[in-house]
């Protein structure tokens, strides 16, 4: 029998309960927002030129006090020493003013008037470090493939939940914070118990980031194989060699139950390729052989060099988007299988299974029912909404993974004219657009075997089409784990500002704070300020504590070998000014 049956039991149905309050205009707790019908939603429906279908809180009546306060503009975490470098506090990152898109007027700062001010997670990454599927050997070929911090995801969300819960305004307005927008890659094997783990993280409850047997780890850092980091053994290995500590006890402490507060402000979703990809990669929900290894008792824990060079070179080409041959692969492999605990918890999960997760109203949390997602989303097997940031702004949530396989992006024909009646109907109202791609990340077009007659379309031509809208102001995204703002003009004077975030599961574990403000002179301004989680920069390798782990997840992170050194992106990625035309 599966041990957690939680996640299961959440994403199977939608109580009647649920399905009454996601249908009914309920009223939420005051200051949070509504919960409109479903029929009134722009999630799924054709109709258009209607209020989106949920309101978050309001913004400030007038500029208030900047708050730099637990952001990176106060003070960064920042290495110290050689070989494996510890950590500590550093220098904040300094406001860097944006002028492509228009020139600031003087003054702006006493005219300034707030319009919306929100947070942004991005891949999370939350892992089942133990999972029959997980493709830890190929770092074989690639020392980045594998993490060494990949057993703390967990714990390093929830430090992040932490931060958000105690900031006390927005750093450059200091304007009441709306909502957090989680732009995908929310989840990282497509597993229900990591969809579970999500859910909890954000919405509030107690967590064991453990699968298999209840009272033994059984993944690739005790498998007493130098090619992975063994933090409990006294033998050598690969990252030991760099300076990577022994730790007694890590595992334990690993995979021991964390509890996570949960947001105190209402949340939203948006998916990523690896929310609804098996491996964030494949189009493989109906290869009966993977959906049986995946909660089945055996695990590969190490192939050739060659083999795994074979392998990364299929998944980066894009030449087996249905998992045809990950299976053969796995099958060839079988003899070299190890034994592990089979568990019903790890089973892949459906787009269905995804929304009435976020529907489900044990993971209400602060709301709103659904997290944006309504019941016209899981009758119509949609999964792109609109919702009303505040009076006069409106967020558009897309759908850009692809199906039919691979990690890269697209949307199909039939979402993008949604999106353009949805633009053409608030006219009106600024508009802020998320997804999970960026534009340059849009170029999978192979069709969805959902709707195999229907063509799909790139970043270049999402990016014309923003372009047309002058209410549009920014694409917020992530997926290439790398701090870029990117402006974007097309010839006739249409213009928006591509915000793309860095992860937090690769150094340097960060999230954003966007405040839209009027300068009351012609311009808009976008301040985009990051931040880390709350735990201390500096690690004790003796403290196991919630936090500790945490802290030890950055550190980690910061030293893991072959990782990008440029994720932070330049200082005009980070904390910026970002200024528009008033359209």
């Amino acid at each position: 029998m599966s041990r957690l049956r939680s996640a299961a039991t959440s994403t199977a149905g939608v109580d009647r309960r649920t399905a009454l309050t996601a249908a009914a205009a309920v009223s939420l707790a005051a200051g949070v927002g509504f919960a409109l019908r479903p029929t009134d939603s722009e999630a799924a429906t054709a109709a258009t030129g209607r209020t989106p279908v949920v309101r978050s809180r309001p913004a400030a009546a007038a500029p208030l006090a900047p708050v730099p306060t637990g952001t990176t503009l106060a003070t960064v975490s920042t290495p110290h020493g050689s070989g494996y470098r510890r950590l500590a506090d550093g220098p904040g990152w300094h406001r860097v003013v944006r002028t492509e898109l228009a020139k600031p007027k003087v003054g702006r700062d006493k005219r300034r008037h707030a319009l919306a001010a929100f947070v942004q997670f991005t891949d999370l990454h939350l892992q089942d470090v133990q999972h029959p599927l997980r493709l830890e050997y190929l770092r074989a070929s690639r020392k980045d493939v594998w993490r060494p911090q990949e057993a703390l995801t967990v714990p390093g969300a929830v430090s992040l939940v932490e931060r958000v819960n105690a900031l006390r305004g927005a750093p450059a307005t200091g304007a009441p914070l709306q909502f957090v927008m989680a732009t995908g890659d929310n989840t990282d094997n497509n597993a229900r118990c990591e969809l579970d783990w999500f859910m909890k993280v954000m919405s509030g409850g107690r967590i064991t980031p453990d699968t298999g047997d209840p009272g033994r780890y059984e993944g690739v850092q005790n498998s007493g194989l130098s090619l992975y980091w063994q933090p409990e053994s006294t033998a050598g290995d690969g990252d030991k060699a760099l300076g990577f500590p022994h730790l007694d006890g890590f595992l334990a402490a690993a995979t021991r139950e964390v509890r996570s507060p949960g947001l105190n402000l209402p949340w939203y979703s948006t998916v990523g390729n690896h929310d609804a990809l098996p491996l964030g990669i494949y189009g493989a929900h109906g290869d009966p052989y993977l959906a049986e290894a995946a909660v089945g008792g055996k695990k590969l824990f190490s192939v050739s060099a060659a083999d795994a060079k074979k392998l990364q070179d299929s998944i980066w080409g894009g030449r087996d988007p249905k998992g045809a041959g990950y299976r053969d692969f796995l099958k060839s492999h079988a003899r070299g299988m190890r034994s592990v605990t089979a568990d019903e918890s790890r089973a892949m999960y459906t787009p269905a299974e995804y929304l009435r997760a976020h529907l489900d109203l044990a993971h209400r949390g602060h709301g709103p029912v659904g997290h944006g997602y309504s019941l016209a989303n899981l009758h119509a097997g949609t999964q792109y909404y609109a919702f009303r940031i505040a009076g006069d702004v409106i967020g558009i949530s897309l759908d850009t993974t692809d199906a039919g396989g691979h990690y890269q992006g697209s949307v199909g024909t039939a979402q993008l004219k949604w999106l353009e009646r949805t633009l053409q109907g608030n006219k009106g109202s600024y508009v802020i657009v998320f997804s999970h791609h960026t534009s340059d990340s849009m170029t999978n077009t192979r069709p969805d075997p959902g709707r195999p007659g229907e063509t799909r379309h790139t970043g270049a031509e999402l990016v014309t089409l923003l372009c047309r809208h002058a209410n549009v102001l920014a694409w917020v995204n992530g997926h290439k784990h790398e701090n870029e703002i990117t402006p974007h003009r097309n010839s006739a004077g249409g213009s928006f500002w591509e915000i793309s975030t860095a992860s937090h599961i690769d150094h340097p574990h960060l999230a954003r704070i966007i405040e839209l403000v009027d300068n009351k002179d012609g311009t808009i301004s976008l301040f985009t300020t990051l931040i880390e989680s709350a735990a201390p920069a500096r690690t004790d390798f003796t403290d196991f504590s919630q936090t500790g782990l945490a802290s030890l997840y950055r550190e980690l992170a910061f030293n893991a070998p072959g990782a990008k050194t440029n994720l932070a992106g330049t200082s005009a990625d980070r904390n910026a000014e970002l200024v528009l035309k008033k359209g």
